[in-house]
């Protein structure tokens, strides 16, 4: 691809000569490896791979943490085979699930290789990352709660994907309060603390104007939307769990919204 390097390269002759050109040149080469690599990132051939990609590290990892606590338990077990149910997995695809999160409750499983291959795909997304994150952080909190193993395993398969504990512990905290407004869930929250809930689910403060939390409401919506999950290799079936997340998100600003009358 030389597109770039013409064109820089003919600006820099005209406006200052040969020096001009080879800087021009230079940019132009640095625009060139960008577009490729954008446009190498959106051929249907690597989103394929990054599909394959993302599920199979999904269910490795969900094994991995499964196992945090030293064993994985027929609750589990049960939990994983409701995952797969709601997502909707054909009996081959159900199968390979069931065999990846076999793998990754190995005693010799390593996840650092796994998710370090993950990042190699992911080429720099990193709001494919995230979902990612998001998506195992969400089932181990299908049970209401992590625990103190649980957390130390994510916190690390965090790190591996290149979050701080801080910035871990912040996305825990916006999933967790999204949780709170899944279904009928919210109905059973005190208002005023079903309120606080509202403003971590969004990730801003109480103070926050209402431009902010606006902003911030979009930004999350934006992040969940279906066609930009698939677009950017989430495997559809597990897209289900980002349409939910996004209603949670959306209950949680109509809460704000409501709080706030007709500021």
């Amino acid at each position: 691809m030389i597109f770039g390097k013409i064109v820089a390269g003919l600006l820099g002759l005209l406006l200052l000569g040969p020096l001009g050109a080879l800087l021009g040149l230079l940019v132009g080469h640095w625009f060139d490896r960008g577009l490729q690599h954008s446009l190498g990132f959106a051929s249907p051939e690597h989103l394929a791979r990054v599909r394959e990609s993302f599920f199979k590290t999904s269910f490795q990892l969900l094994g991995f943490v499964a196992k945090a606590d030293g064993r994985v338990s027929q609750a589990e077990v049960a939990h994983t085979e409701e995952i797969m149910r709601q997502l909707g997995l054909g009996e081959q695809q159900r199968l390979a699930a069931i065999t990846l999160f076999k793998e990754g409750a190995e005693q010799n499983f390593q996840p650092q290789p796994v998710i370090s291959g993950f990042n190699e795909l992911c080429r720099g997304q990193k709001q494919l990352q995230q979902t990612l994150l998001v998506f195992l952080v969400s089932l181990a909190l299908a049970d209401g709660h992590l625990d103190a193993a649980e957390q130390q395993v994510l916190e690390m398969l965090a790190s591996y994907m290149g979050y701080s504990a801080a910035d871990f512990a912040r996305l825990v905290r916006m999933i967790a309060a999204q949780r709170h407004f899944h279904g009928s869930a919210a109905d059973s929250i005190p208002e005023k603390d079903q309120l606080n809930d509202a403003y971590l689910a969004l990730g801003v403060d109480r103070e926050a104007s209402d431009r902010e939390v606006k902003k911030a409401y979009r930004r999350l919506m934006s992040q969940n939307h279906p066609d930009k999950l698939i677009a950017r290799g989430v495997p559809e079936d597990m897209v289900k769990i980002a349409t939910e997340q996004s209603q949670e998100i959306l209950a949680a600003h109509e809460v704000i919204k409501k709080s706030r009358g007709s500021r």
